[in-house]
């Protein structure tokens, strides 16, 4: 080995050590001490639903056993969303709560390499196929309020670690809207009517192209569905959608 190389690594042990002795890393959900920087404890580990097969091929709801014949659920058979498939990586329920809300709404934006990687995992073969990431945007006064967009995080993040160009500007959020949070199904889709619309000189980086929609939550789809349906407009060739979560 190269002494200065050697040197280094050793110089860089040492920092380590001192940071960790300093500032020991912490479990991203609770706070418990953990042995390695960005990680969770056994304890709130073991509480998470990661969301994998069998699913439902077009909007990703788990079945607890695979059905015969084509996997997709009654209510995709009854009314197809506007994507052509969607993946979550986790089960949002009380357990993921307060982690997917301390990294919205918490600026624990350090998350977002450890919830990436989740998200790479559980939508593998929709990133496969994606020529551009594109974040669900939020609309410019809510982004001032907040400073941070966090699917925009994550889709950046998840462009790093898969090698995907990201394009956070060509969709936009046209008008405000009220929060989702306490609207029904109904309200959440009339809410984002007509809220969403690529810009003019991006659409360039739209049109033709697989699209793979990012956000942090799926919850009845109705924001999913308006930005879809805005991109295939556009010219998308396909989208796709990947969230950390999804209510189940």
């Amino acid at each position: 080995m190269d002494w200065k190389a050697g040197l280094t690594r050793v110089a860089g042990g040492a920092a380590t050590l001192v940071l960790d002795a300093l500032m020991p890393p912490r479990c991203a959900a609770c706070g418990e001490p953990v042995d390695r920087p960005r990680a969770l404890c056994l304890a709130c580990w073991s509480t998470l639903t990661f969301i994998g097969h069998p699913c439902c091929a077009i909007c990703g709801d788990p079945f607890e056993v695979a059905p015969p014949g084509q996997p997709v659920c009654g209510d995709c058979l009854a009314a197809p969303p506007p994507w052509r498939r969607a993946r979550s990586a986790l089960r949002y329920d009380a357990a993921s709560r307060a982690l997917v809300l301390g990294f919205k709404h918490g600026d624990r934006l350090h998350l977002g390499g450890l919830l990436a990687g989740w998200m790479r995992l559980a939508g593998a073969e929709l990133l496969a196929d994606a020529d551009v990431l594109v974040p669900v945007p939020l609309h410019r006064w809510r982004l001032l309020a907040r400073r941070y967009n966090q699917a925009a995080v994550l889709a950046h993040a998840l462009g790093e670690v898969a090698g995907v160009p990201v394009s956070d500007r060509a969709l936009v959020r046209a008008r405000p809207t009220p929060s989702q949070g306490q609207l029904t199904r109904s309200q959440r889709a009339r809410n984002v009517q007509a809220a969403f619309r690529v810009e003019g000189r991006r659409q360039l980086e739209i049109a033709g192209r697989h699209v793979l929609l990012v956000d942090d939550v799926l919850t009845s789809g109705a924001t999913a569905g308006a930005c879809t349906r805005v991109l295939l407009r556009a010219g998308a060739a396909s989208v796709d959608l990947l969230t950390l979560a999804r209510v189940v």
